[in-house]
């Protein structure tokens, strides 16, 4: 039996109007689609469960001894791999295209471009995974190091928040710079939802990067990290304020998160606002508040007054 039509001939609840409330809601949504979607006839959106599987797959292709298959022989470890790759690809390939036509799908049907498009797309971000894995591997190694109650980097990877984050923002990091944003957003917000941990995909993060603890951390989208970075629980790297156009609405694309160079320390709840530049080397205290850029070396309290702040001139 039609689902639809069993609906149909229920009788009607005498405590709500079941008919009245579908019709209400099917509704409610129309404005969502924009109207080349409606014409195209095309409302097939990505799928964030399938996403969630690209990510394992590729995460045991990232990590084969680490997510699947750990007393394999090195020949045996390569044909895995292999096999986990063509599978995360595929089903990344199929996403990537929803997510194109889910921004212009064509009125006229013409769907051939958006498939040939997201084969380019899904190429060229396989071609960039060893850099990732590469950088990957650093980020494990700070979390090992940076850490006294790390036994091992193994550990960093299976265990800590802050590493699946990474591994998540890595992957939509290159994403969103192929210019798929839904796909690289839906995939930080992954890790986000069990992590704790929110990262813009958008944002820049250099090599050896380290989040301890991390819940609570947040990372603007035009973020700029350096290398050997270390971040603790609570710490916020956002905007001052939001620019608007002439209706009020908040201006999109501006440069207003913060810059922190290599060999940066910021500590547990520390809050860095607006487009400033925390210079090489600095340490910025826990439940720190700064607005203002601070240069190399800088040792940053809550005990030290506002004027011994330097002002980066970068603006908001």
């Amino acid at each position: 039996m039609n689902p639809s039509s069993a609906t149909a001939d229920k009788p009607p609840h005498p405590g709500w109007n079941l008919r009245s409330l579908v019709g209400a809601l099917t509704d409610a949504n129309a404005d969502l689609l924009p109207n080349q979607r409606r014409k195209s006839g095309r409302h097939v959106f990505p799928s964030r469960e399938a996403l969630a599987e690209v990510v394992d797959e590729l995460r045991a292709a990232l990590f084969p001894a680490h997510f699947g298959a750990p007393d394999l022989s090195a020949e045996a470890i390569r044909d895995y791999v292999g096999h986990r790759l063509d599978t995360a690809l595929c089903a990344l390939h199929e996403q990537v295209q929803r997510a194109l036509l889910f921004a212009s799908a064509p009125s006229d049907g013409d769907f051939a471009g958006y498939e040939r498009r997201a084969t380019e797309i899904t190429c060229e971000f396989s071609e960039r995974l060893p850099a990732v894995r590469a950088l990957l591997g650093s980020d494990a190694r700070a979390a090992y190091e940076g850490d006294p109650a790390a036994t091992s980097a193994d550990e960093a990877v299976f265990c800590y928040p802050g590493i699946t984050a990474v591994i998540h923002h890595r992957i939509a990091h290159e994403l969103y710079k192929l210019e798929v944003p839904l796909i690289a957003r839906i995939i930080a917000e992954l890790a986000h939802s069990t992590t704790g941990i929110d990262i813009h995909p958008g944002a820049q993060i250099g090599g050896s990067f380290f989040i301890d603890h991390g819940t609570g951390v947040v990372i603007g989208e035009t973020s700029v990290i350096g290398e050997r970075v270390r971040l603790y629980q609570g710490v916020t790297l956002g905007a001052k304020s939001f620019p608007t156009d002439e209706l009020g609405r908040p201006i999109k694309g501006r440069l207003r998160h913060p810059i922190v160079e290599d060999d940066v320390t910021v500590y547990a709840g520390a809050t860095i606002l607006g487009r400033i530049t925390i210079g090489r080397g600095s340490s910025i205290g826990g439940n720190v508040w700064l607005t203002r850029g601070v240069p190399s070396g800088s040792s940053i309290s809550q005990a030290q007054p506002r004027s011994d702040l330097f002002d980066g001139g970068l603006g908001i």
